[in-house]
């Protein structure tokens, strides 16, 4: 997860981002998989045992550390 600082941090960067449609892209894709992680965490899912949750989970923290790493390099 990311935490408030952070989160911040990134929206900052964002905003002062000059291509607008890429700033939109990158915050939709930041959102999306920040919704995602944290539904995982919330484990909704009773069907879902601990190895493919936490399996889900280390894809998902995956996909979000890039998305981060991709607004840290603008």
């Amino acid at each position: 997860m990311i935490d408030n600082s952070e989160l911040m941090r990134l929206m900052e960067k964002l905003e002062n981002l000059e291509d607008e449609q890429l700033a939109v892209k990158l915050l939709k894709a930041l959102n999306d998989k920040s919704k995602h992680m944290g539904q995982l965490i919330l484990n909704l899912d009773p069907k879902l045992d601990h190895d493919t949750w936490k399996k889900k989970c280390d894809a998902a923290k995956a996909d979000l550390d890039q998305v981060v790493t991709e607004i840290d390099s603008l």
